[in-house]
């Protein structure tokens, strides 16, 4: 568990860096001490095996918290439990492996190659991209996970988050009973907190009215802040008054064709694929340490005290009620 102190600010223009002092409450100081403090967190835990602690790791949580450190600690805590919880969804992420690469391949997911007007990396899915015929939702949900554990590596992106536009063209019943009801819904609610990212924008387009239930389900599943942030659109014409057509694929509006983003996307990919296999090392031996979000109390108490020592300096103590 060795830390590493790769940061360097000066990769990034100035204006982006008020910008995350705005928003994230991020400077110099700030970040060295939050990056000292969870450090010091993770060599008195002994919960976690084999962490990594670069710093472009470590702040990906620290980001997703605005720099609260007891927040990313139960984010740390909450991102390896997935994991631990549903490692056939969540683990195992080869570009490489011919089911993954074929579904990529077909267009399911990507990211298209240019930022969007707020520096966002723009995520596409495109639910005829995936023949729910002959893959399953452990597939599915993988190809997800592969797309996200890539994105979180990037500093920008960890910083200004991302947009995601959901393509319902193409949708058919297989791909609704693809997922057991109570897995679904426990994976689509546990990845909104346990990832962490910074989820801006989400655009729906080419929604069957049939389908607007499983919306109005999803939206049961997430924050208010999430909910807030979706928006449906009629046609393709509208969805390009929100998003730079620059942005999306052909078939959407925009100029580039999808063939030619997605040979750029799994070159990306393919460029972090062994650091994105080698997260699987990172073991999380038990949940004790995940404090409750309705009761604000941990699941074990006796746990957490025995083996999570009090924050020196931290911004904000965790309140044990």
């Amino acid at each position: 568990m060795n830390g590493v102190t790769d940061y360097n600010a000066n990769e990034f223009p100035k204006h982006l860096l008020k910008a995350a002092k705005k928003e994230l409450h991020e400077d110099q100081w700030t970040r060295e001490q939050s990056l000292q403090q969870l450090r010091n967190w993770l060599s008195k835990n002994m919960d976690i095996l084999n962490m990594r602690c670069d710093d472009g790791f470590l702040l990906r949580f620290l980001r997703a918290k605005k720099f609260n450190v007891p927040l990313a600690q139960q984010s740390i805590l909450k991102y390896l439990n997935i994991k631990r919880t549903f490692p056939h969804l969540s683990t195992q992420l080869d570009l490489l492996d011919a089911k993954l690469n074929d579904i990529i391949s077909s267009g399911y997911i990507f990211a298209t190659p240019k930022r969007d007007k707020n520096g966002r990396r723009v995520v596409i899915v495109n639910a005829k991209g995936f023949n729910a015929k002959l893959y399953g939702s452990s597939e599915q949900a993988k190809v997800h996970f592969l797309t996200y554990e890539f994105l979180m590596e990037d500093p920008l992106t960890q910083m200004v988050g991302v947009t995601h536009i959901g393509n319902f063209s193409g949708v058919t019943t297989h791909h609704i009973t693809n997922w057991k009801p109570g897995e679904f819904a426990r994976v689509f609610k546990w990845g909104e907190q346990s990832l962490p990212m910074r989820h801006k924008e989400i655009h729906l387009i080419n929604l069957p009215s049939g389908l607007k239930w499983l919306v109005e389900f999803a939206k049961t599943r997430v924050s208010l802040k999430i909910r807030k942030r979706l928006t449906v659109h009629s046609n393709a014409e509208e969805l390009c008054k929100a998003i730079d057509p620059e942005c999306l694929p052909q078939e959407l509006g925009g100029r580039m064709s999808t063939e030619e983003m997605l040979k750029l996307w799994k070159c990306e990919l393919l460029e972090k694929r062994e650091t994105i296999l080698k997260l699987d090392e990172i073991t999380l031996l038990t949940d004790c340490g995940i404090q409750c979000k309705k009761s604000g109390k941990l699941k074990n108490v006796a746990h957490f005290l025995k083996h999570y020592e009090c924050l020196e300096g931290s911004f904000r103590k965790l309140e044990i009620d």
